[in-house]
């Protein structure tokens, strides 16, 4: 028999109602269940993780954390640096088929930057955004500034791209369309929200033909569906991957990393070799954190190894830092720090009574079902009342702590003063990727810190590019900030994650993604 005969048997087979290829499903636990869905209006990390599935970035890190261009193709300067000029590579569409047109990106852009503090910053330099055509869209500056390729390239708080007609929502809103461009599409109908979050591979996707490399390169979608399932006890979600039931564990428990590495069938591999980086914030809207003196106590009050022995527990995996802008990163500096984080706790005394402290109760939103933050409330509470705050420490649940500080509410009517969180060291490398320094008022990262210095230097920075005139500011800022703080930083930690060894392709990046990776 002739082999086209074979073949179409074979193409009748597959053709057959009811009989279909076998799909490759991987099968994770993520640090968090996810229900809010738009990653303009919140910056948690598991709604941007859930954005690079479904979006694409007009730039991104590559793995050395230099700037690749994505949905770009080309893009040129003008001589005088006013004008850039950016056209868009061919094959880019949306899940539902249509083009991604310039008009998408302006508004994509225009959304972002009311809510990202390095968008609000680009856009204070901006006077135009344009479509030139389908596939060239243009930015006019009125200042020169060495910000735009940066502010489109950051790995959290990206200019996800979106269809014109949902980037047209008020940033302020949560969006309903979950139509991107990405690798990997949403699966409303098998998404579960408490239980389970589907993507299904993009079929139309386009990847840039450079192999993968941190945030950048070919986005290959290698498995056909990818399920975020919600499994809150980190021992289950563990004897579900020593059973195979489950492919990959985001963030395991460190203390638990022996009994992984005893497993013959896991393997411990740390995606994210920059880490992390622990943050106290304050509420600057209400007393008592309205006080730069009290906020200041709280600098001389805590000390990063109490916090990070409490969660981490192994220095192997933390470090002590009085670097603003990270150990080992391009501006480190302990410049303003030097003195603080050392339990100091008749400073912290002296500047709660300059200050005024009156007995004011502070509410501390404490998250209780991560694991890297669960401890780290409690020990914050135990500090301050050391000190002669009066401390009301509410537990909730991630989620609900994440819709919560968005409020702008009193303390006492469903508000807060405090929280604690984290953020990659890769967005904390200096003061324009850095969301916490920021002090724009209204448009500041919750807590709304407002400060005119502190703002001036950011300005600065963006406009020197002089390195040895920007370290010189990155110190004066850092300096800013101990006097007036927009926020405590807790020190840094590093995580693995954990994951069947037939789970190969994952890349090393500051964002966990899922493209490139295999079941084999």
């Amino acid at each position: 028999m002739s082999k086209r005969f074979f073949a179409l048997v074979a193409a009748a087979a597959f053709a057959v109602p009811g009989v279909a290829a076998a799909q490759s499903t991987l099968r994770v636990v993520m640090h968090s269940d996810l229900k809010i869905l738009d990653p303009i209006w919140t910056t948690a990390f598991i709604v941007r993780n859930h954005a690079y599935m479904i979006y694409d970035t007009l730039f991104a890190l590559d793995g050395d954390l230099k700037i690749k261009p994505q949905m770009v193709d080309k893009w040129e300067v003008s001589p005088d640096q006013l004008v850039w000029t950016f056209t868009l590579r061919d094959g880019l569409a949306f899940h539902d088929g249509k083009p991604v047109t310039s008009e998408d990106v302006v508004a994509s852009l225009q959304r972002w930057a009311k809510r990202d503090a390095l968008g609000i910053l680009l856009w204070t330099k901006l006077d135009k955004i344009d479509a030139v055509d389908a596939k060239t869209f243009r930015l006019t500056l009125k200042h020169k500034t060495g910000i735009v390729l940066q502010a489109l390239a950051k790995p959290s708080g990206n200019a996800f791209i979106m269809p014109k007609r949902v980037a047209e929502t008020d940033a302020h809103k949560q969006i309903s369309d979950y139509t991107g461009s990405g690798p990997f599409m949403l699966k409303l109908d098998e998404t579960k929200p408490g239980e389970k979050t589907v993507y299904v591979k993009n079929p139309n996707y386009k990847p840039r033909a450079e192999p993968p490399s941190g945030l950048a390169g070919g986005k290959v979608a290698k498995v056909d569906k990818v399920e975020w399932l919600a499994i809150p006890d980190t021992q289950t979600a563990i004897n579900a991957l020593e059973k195979g039931d489950i492919d990959m564990i985001e963030a395991p428990q460190h203390d638990l990393y022996p009994i992984l590495e005893a497993d013959k069938d896991i393997k411990l591999v740390n995606l994210n070799k920059w880490g992390n980086q622990y943050i106290f914030r304050y509420n600057q809207l209400f007393k008592p954190f309205d006080n730069p003196k009290i906020r200041q106590a709280l600098l001389y009050a805590f000390t990063q190894k109490e916090f990070l022995d409490a969660v981490i527990g192994n220095p192997q995996y933390y470090q002590v830092c009085k670097a603003m802008f990270v150990c080992g990163g391009p501006y480190a500096t302990t410049k303003g720090f030097d003195d603080k984080y050392e339990g100091n706790i008749a400073k912290a005394k002296e500047l709660l009574k300059e200050g005024g402290y009156d007995g004011t109760p502070v509410v501390l939103m404490h998250s209780t079902d991560l694991y890297v933050l669960t401890n780290m409330a409690p020990v914050a509470k135990q500090v301050m009342e050391k000190i002669g705050m009066k401390v009301d420490m509410q537990s909730m649940d991630w989620q609900t702590l994440v819709s919560r500080r968005a409020k702008k509410d009193a303390p006492d009517k469903g508000g807060w003063n405090a929280l604690i969180t984290s953020t990659s060291s890769a967005d904390a490398l200096d003061p324009l990727t850095y969301s916490f320094i920021a002090a724009t008022c209204d448009k500041a990262w919750f807590g709304w810190p407002c400060d005119a210095e502190n703002t001036k230097l950011r300005q600065a920075f963006a406009d020197q590019p002089d390195e040895a005139k920007r370290r010189e500011i990155v110190e004066q800022l850092q300096e800013r900030a101990a006097e007036n703080p927009t926020h405590a930083f807790l020190g840094q930690y590093t995580q693995a994650a954990a994951m069947r060894r037939n789970i190969e392709g994952a890349v090393p990046s500051p964002v966990p993604v899922y493209w490139n990776i295999e079941k084999k």
